[in-house]
């Protein structure tokens, strides 16, 4: 049976799903609440898949994806949603994943986002930087922090996007929005120009390279709030993963750059929920926090990044927090599963010192994998 692209894009949306994976031989696949599941498709043949992936795509994109083998570009359908997609060749056969973006930009409250993350969203220049995982909701926290400046300050934002993911409509700021590949050749290239279109907010929308990090960096140190997203798991490995980008002998230059500029690292993963309710969102965002205090921005100074950590710890009256801090409060709420928790961490110790003991199995009265209360 043949269907088309808008079929299986409106699946998504009604699933309430995250992702759709176009790949030959196998059904379409969609990812609800971080499930992958099979849709009840028939199996794609090659020419099938190749035929959906192109209908997205215009002539310009076709020559891209035929030259390079690999595509990134966005696709909207009016009135349903618009989709980031990407495309690859898989055993000589095109497929596809499509990532479904919301139209609305959701706010603060209703991702349950803690207050410092709109007190940082106020500062008037520095570094702030939301990192984690593919599919953590990256985007959709520095959304949330861009609208906020769009509706309570006029400023000139500037994003640079691969591709653009939420479309703002000015609302007191004056807004521009370039897209990789379309608008500009590249994350450099529109940094370099973004300073000479006085820009108060610049959004980058991934810091993949020494030159896009350097100039990110400048940015915020000559008096812009700059965003950017990076692929690490806590605010100590975003430091390192910054600074070991530079040759050896720029790298004590970097740390002090970095020290004066960052304003804080938002680490965040999603966690699936153990007991969704109906029309509920199967997945709660942890998140850890780290603000840079003069005490973290000695640390910075110095690479002592090991002991950023323990800062985070003691910093919980001025919105710090660890993930295993989070993690461990999901879990005593009843909200996410242990097995869940600990999935999410890299300190598993901490974690579990935080939840309590966790019986053997067949100790009295305990249920395999049950954390019990370490309290006397």
């Amino acid at each position: 049976m043949e269907y088309m692209i808008e079929d299986l894009m409106e699946q998504v949306v009604e699933s309430g799903g995250s992702d759709l994976h176009l790949s030959a031989g196998l059904p379409p696949y969609i990812r609800v609440s971080g499930k992958l599941t099979p849709t009840e498709h028939e199996p794609l043949t090659p020419e099938q898949c190749q035929r959906l992936i192109f209908s997205m795509l215009n002539n310009t994109q076709r020559k891209n994806l035929e030259q390079n083998w690999e595509l990134d570009c966005s696709y909207g359908v009016k009135g349903l949603a618009r989709f980031r997609v990407n495309v690859y060749k898989d055993r000589g056969t095109y497929a596809a994943c499509l990532r479904a973006l919301s139209s609305k930009i959701p706010n603060m409250e209703a991702l349950n986002l803690p207050n410092i993350v709109r007190e940082i969203s106020e500062k008037p220049r520095g570094l702030v930087l939301v990192t984690g995982p593919t599919g953590s909701g990256k985007s959709t926290t520095l959304a949330s922090m861009i609208n906020n400046i769009n509706m309570t300050r006029s400023e000139h934002i500037l994003t640079v996007e691969d591709p653009i993911e939420f479309v703002y409509e000015p609302i007191k700021s004056l807004i521009h929005q370039r897209q990789v590949g379309e608008d500009t050749k590249s994350f450099a290239n529109a940094l370099r120009a973004a300073l000479r279109e006085d820009p108060d907010v610049i959004l980058v929308g991934e810091m993949r390279d020494l030159e896009t990090i350097q100039l990110a960096i400048s940015a915020a140190e000559t008096g812009h709030l700059v965003f950017g997203t990076l692929h690490t798991s806590s605010a100590s490995q975003t430091v390192d993963r910054m600074v070991d980008v530079f040759p050896p002998e720029q790298q004590q230059q970097v740390r002090v750059q970095l020290s004066n500029s960052l304003v804080a690292v938002f680490s965040q993963t999603l966690v699936s929920k153990k007991k969704p309710k109906p029309n509920e969102y199967g997945r709660v965002m942890a998140q850890e926090i780290m603000i840079v205090t003069p005490a973290i921005s000695n640390l910075i100074r110095e690479g002592k990044t090991a002991q950023i950590y323990s800062a985070i710890q003691t910093g919980g009256k001025i919105g710090m927090q660890t993930l295993e801090k989070v993690l461990s409060d999901l879990y005593k709420a009843g909200t996410i599963s242990f097995e869940a928790a600990m999935s999410k961490t890299s300190k598993t110790d901490e974690l579990q010192r935080l939840i309590g003991n966790v019986p053997t199995a067949g100790a009295p009265g305990a249920k395999p994998g049950v954390p019990t209360s370490t309290a006397r």
